[in-house]
């Protein structure tokens, strides 16, 4: 199927696994990429998921990141295609898998002039690449395994699937919240689940979807033969970052704002949060509080 210059293969649709979704909004953003009015709605419209799927900023996450031209990526879990369209823009060969059909075609019409960009509509783990790539990207995805990978150990199948379609030299890419980020411990809800102190407390035993602390998502990549890492702390978090530090340029006095907004939902604020973030930082355990990580992992 073509949208525009953009293939969509539904060879691996089960709708059976097209369980992720915003609900019936995603019906309204279809017809808002179909007319080119993202920037038109978005100017007028301040509800969450008009926010997430048009907003700039989401591309901010690795609008700085040296990819090499014309190279393959593979990008996992394409949404509504906010980052989808960063990687056309910068000339990549673009190679989209998504689950949900609906999301799919959002993506496909908003980067309908792309000719670089091809969208498979399945689950990851049912889709079969015949390729290799440089890089693979997986931007708020690898919670979600126990939510698609029926298994003790979805986390670990999923990045060995990711480890196996690289190429030499390949670089996957990992964006995701800590489980222990500091807005958790001030008031804010679990992003994904909505509890507070879910995350902080480890989640419930039967959660469809897990985040991890910096030592447990470093040892899971360790133990998945992911060891060449290199780590950055978008602030305030991977969704929509302002700044986003590293282990060679960690911030100091000054460098954070005031942050205690979420977009989503209302929350509470037990305490200053950037003061206190300003004081683990002063203390050396900037790194560990981080709201989210972003994981370059590079394949040896």
């Amino acid at each position: 199927m073509k949208i525009g210059k953009v293939t969509l293969n539904f060879d691996k649709y089960f709708d059976d696994k097209d369980i992720y979704s915003d609900g019936n909004i995603e019906n309204e953003l279809l017809t808002i990429v179909k007319d080119n009015k993202q920037k038109e709605v978005l100017d007028k419209d301040n509800r969450w998921p008009i926010l997430y799927h048009f907003s700039e900023a989401r591309k901010n996450i690795l609008r700085w990141f040296p990819f090499e031209a014309k190279s393959r990526i593979l990008e996992i879990g394409s949404g509504c295609g906010a980052i989808t369209e960063l990687f056309c823009e910068k000339n990549l060969v673009v190679h989209g898998i998504e689950s949900s059909k609906r999301r799919a075609e959002i993506a496909a019409y908003r980067n309908k002039k792309y000719e670089n960009l091809s969208i498979n509509v399945g689950d990851f783990m049912d889709v079969h690449c015949n390729e290799k790539y440089n890089y693979i990207t997986t931007i708020g995805v690898l919670e979600y395994a126990p939510m698609f990978i029926k298994s003790e150990n979805p986390f670990d199948l999923f990045l060995n699937k990711c480890r196996s379609l690289l190429a030499v030299n390949g670089t996957l890419l990992i964006a995701i919240e800590n489980r222990l980020g500091i807005k958790y411990w001030a008031g804010a809800t679990e992003d994904h689940t909505g509890n507070l102190f879910e995350g902080i407390e480890n989640y419930q035993e039967n959660s469809h979807v897990r985040t991890f602390s910096k030592k447990e998502l470093e040892k899971i990549l360790w133990d998945n033969g992911f060891k060449n890492l290199q780590w950055y702390y978008p602030y305030p978090d991977y969704k929509f970052p302002r700044q986003i530090f590293s282990d060679d340029f960690l911030p100091t006095a000054d460098w954070l704002y005031e942050n205690i907004v979420t977009y989503d939902k209302d929350r509470v604020a037990f305490f200053n949060e950037k003061k206190a973030l300003q004081s683990i930082a002063d203390s050396g355990n900037f790194t560990d509080f981080s709201n989210s990580f972003l994981v370059i992992c590079k394949q040896e």
